[in-house]
């Protein structure tokens, strides 16, 4: 094998493949990339054996071919280098020759042989997303999944097909983030199925907002296809909380904030606070919205936001985390907070198919 490439094509394309290489792999060749030269294009491939990527970029190709080599070495190396060409060449035993200008490093390699292959997927259903749209939506959502709850189902999000809408949904069961939208190019059944956080934080990195990204879903299998780019992910097996359970019916309050104002003020007043385990109080009356916040170790403060407030005065607290991860990911200009009294569940509309629902704190 024997091809020369752009480095800047070469360096985007191992930064898209190298998220699922870990350098903790009992198995070597789990850390290394899978290169495979022919017809004026190389295709990059990395695995862990729950998530897999492969990208493509054009070359010059001399000699077809393939070999594998450590991923996150050569991207290290590529990063570095500072002429516009690399060349890349393996011989007989797969070991990598590579080149830039007067740069040449050698890299063991191992047989492509012995790389994971692909496994077939049957799609169920066939979604297409604009870029941008997916994007956004995996951004309203995946700051509130959790790897540290014993319940397997809620280290991915929800990903559920009914009536022509689809909807994502994440919870850490203190609090859950949901958006969804009309479908507009799909195919196949109705139905749901649960993407393991890493695929969906993959995903959302490697989608390009002005290009089309298709979802199919398998029986176990899930796969994003981009342009370039096929990211084909196990799905997490079992059935995902009803959400819709805990999104109160009816609500007796209401106020709109400007969202960047509020996540403003509340990023201000948490600077009294030590760590996370503190609370902001919101109060809540006619004509504006005060927060608050106190620790015994440093001290206190407020600040005061001019709202139009319906429903009587009211007071509630919350994780300043909490509060304001809605505010900082959900891509939007406002958000109406929906609420009862202190205690129960309150809900933050978006307005514009995402909503965040968050218990209040007791304190």
């Amino acid at each position: 094998m024997k091809f020369t490439v752009s480095r800047e094509k070469l360096l985007d394309a191992l930064k898209r493949v190298n998220s699922t290489v870990s350098s903790r792999n009992t198995l070597p060749i789990l850390g290394n990339v899978l290169i495979e030269a022919e017809n004026n294009q190389v295709v990059l491939t990395t695995t862990d054996l729950e998530i897999r990527i492969s990208t493509r970029i054009e070359a010059e190709i001399e000699v077809a071919g393939s070999t594998t080599i450590p991923a996150k070495r050569l991207l290290s190396l590529v990063s570095k280098f500072e002429d516009a060409v690399v060349s890349i060449s393996s011989d007989e035993r797969y070991h990598a020759e590579v080149t830039c200008g007067t740069s040449c490093f050698k890299l063991l390699g191992i047989a492509p042989e012995d790389f994971p292959g692909s496994v077939e997927l049957a799609p169920i259903r066939t979604i297409t997303f604009k870029g941008a749209e997916l994007k956004r939506m995996l951004g309203q959502i995946i700051y509130a999944i959790t790897l540290n709850d014993s319940r397997k189902v809620l280290h991915g999000m929800l990903v559920s097909v009914h009536d022509n809408t689809v909807t994502m949904v994440a919870t850490d069961s203190k609090r859950l983030a949901m958006t969804e939208r009309s479908l507009e190019n799909f195919s196949g059944g109705d139905g749901d199925c649960i993407i393991p956080l890493q695929a969906a934080i993959d995903i959302k990195g490697q989608a390009d907002p002005k290009s089309d990204i298709t979802l199919e879903v398998g029986d176990k299998m899930a796969r994003f296809t981009t342009p370039d780019t096929v990211l084909t992910t196990k799905l997490i097996e079992g059935n995902y909380p009803n959400y819709r359970q805990v999104i109160p019916g009816s609500f007796t309050k209401q106020v709109t904030v400007a969202t960047s104002a509020l996540l403003g003020k509340i990023e201000l007043v948490s600077q009294v606070l030590a760590d996370s385990t503190g609370c902001i109080e919101l109060k809540f009356s006619s004509d504006r919205l005060e927060l608050r916040a106190a620790s015994s170790d440093i001290g206190e403060g407020s600040a005061e936001l001019p709202v139009e407030y319906s429903g009587e005065d009211m007071t509630a607290s919350f994780n300043p985390v909490f509060l304001a991860d809605p505010l900082r990911y959900a891509d939007c200009e406002t958000m109406t907070f929906k609420m009862n009294d202190g205690f129960s569940p309150v809900a933050i509309d978006g307005n514009d198919g995402f909503l965040y629902v968050i218990m209040p704190m007791r304190h």
